[in-house]
């Protein structure tokens, strides 16, 4: 199929770079379609170079990034794609972005100068703000620092730059210097089962992205499901099989609007039973709990009495412990070990005021009168997922339950 071997290396063999140059007439253009999540239309497409060689395909992009290759050949050979795509659709542009491969270590021979000029020679000034140039950031062999300086300056002209093929080789601190407007995922390179918060790959790139300000985008969809879990976890921008391949020409912008808008509204359906399921599993977890509270009336002046609680929290728990209102644990950690409650003296008087939140969250608990469960995070002694339940006692004194995390996985409250 077209897709997949364009989107693959240069086939089974090499070809000749002259050879290349030769055939660079022959060169097939393609635009591949990517969709927005918000108006499930059309808001831009990336190009891609194909050459055919007898029963071979060449992907032009991945050509230019074979450092056997001379460089000033790939420079000629990248701006001859670009320059070709360019003249085909330019009439086009005013209403969707355009996706331009840009090898970084090509950018930075004549740092920036030659592409910047080819780009001004082929469209408007004005219409440059159409022009998204894709880099691939991990692929980068030069001084980051003289990169983003050159980033800086195409973006003075109003180019934007998306880095691609991000996953967990990719400089976190590199990607916050470049500031792309986009970052993109191969599908391939995640393992969407695990997508979400059990996913620290994914999870971190989101959080990076929303940092930043740039919306992520997911390359190589190929089934409904993968669209639905890139539509949950926050993806605003997507591409591959399952909604079009690439095509010669731009098409229609609302091609799919129809199936798209269907698809979308299934998945809030579905994620819709999903949430309430949840929600009333966690407000009967927190029930659970305040009665348990209410019935023992924990302090940190009764070990005993905190034993007892802990026996009443058997199902869901794994570690319980009470904390003063400046951070200082109060008690040992009342820890569950197959199903018999242990006392670890070892964290009586460790202050965890240095946790992100933690002196703010014990206001809220003070002010609100109301328990609060946190998010999900890796528990540093077991390193498994929990979730801590933390509640306001008499006397300045917090209540903290840990929740263990086969609780969370039977009853699907992980995130």
């Amino acid at each position: 199929m077209f897709y997949h071997c364009t989107m693959a290396c240069l086939g089974g063999r090499e070809m000749d770079a002259l050879k290349v140059l030769d055939k660079m007439d022959q060169m097939e253009i393609y635009y591949e379609p990517i969709y927005s999540a918000d108006e499930h239309e059309i808001i831009a497409y990336e190009i891609i170079g194909q050459l055919k060689d007898g029963d071979e395909n060449y992907n032009i992009e991945t050509f230019t990034y074979d450092e056997q290759v001379p460089i000033e050949i790939r420079i000629e050979i990248e701006n001859l794609l670009v320059k070709m795509a360019i003249e085909r659709v330019k009439e086009n542009l005013q209403a969707v972005q355009l996706y331009v491969p840009c090898n970084p270590n090509l950018l930075m021979h004549d740092i920036g100068e030659g592409k910047l000029a080819l780009l001004q020679q082929l469209i408007e000034e004005e219409q440059l703000n159409q022009i998204t140039l894709v880099l691939k950031e991990h692929l980068y062999k030069g001084d980051i620092k003289s990169l983003h300086h050159v980033v800086r300056y195409f973006k003075t002209y109003g180019i934007t730059f998306a880095l691609s093929d991000v996953d967990e080789a990719s400089h976190l601190e590199n990607i916050l210097l470049l500031e792309p407007s986009v970052i993109k995922l191969n599908i391939n390179q995640l393992n969407y089962n695990k997508w979400g918060a059990s996913n620290p790959v994914f999870s971190t790139l989101r959080s990076l992205a929303f940092k930043i300000g740039a919306s992520l985008l997911v390359e190589e969809i190929e089934t409904s499901y993968q669209l639905h879990q890139g539509w949950k976890h926050g993806v605003r921008y997507y591409k591959g099989e399952y909604l079009e391949k690439p095509k010669q020409n731009f098409i229609e912008r609302n091609t799919l609007k129809e199936r798209f808008r269907n698809d979308c509204e299934q998945f809030i359906t579905t994620e819709r039973k999903v949430l309430e399921q949840k929600y009333d599993r966690l407000k009967l977890l927190e029930r659970e709990i305040l009665q348990a509270v209410e019935d023992v009336k924990p302090s940190s002046k009764s070990l005993p009495n905190l034993l007892q609680l802990a026996e009443k929290m058997q199902d869901f728990a794994f570690r319980i412990y009470i904390c003063d209102e400046k951070g200082f644990q109060t008690t040992p950690n009342i820890i569950q070990r197959d199903d018999i409650w242990y006392e670890d003296e070892q964290a009586v008087g460790k202050n965890w005021s240095w946790r992100p939140y933690f002196l703010l969250n014990l206001i809220k608990l003070r002010n609100d009168l109301k328990g609060e469960l946190s998010r999900s995070y890796i528990d540093i002694e077991t390193n498994e997922l929990t979730r801590t339940f933390s509640l306001a006692l008499k006397k300045n004194e917090y209540l903290f339950v840990d929740i263990s995390y086969s609780y969370l996985y039977e009853h699907n409250i992980v995130q």
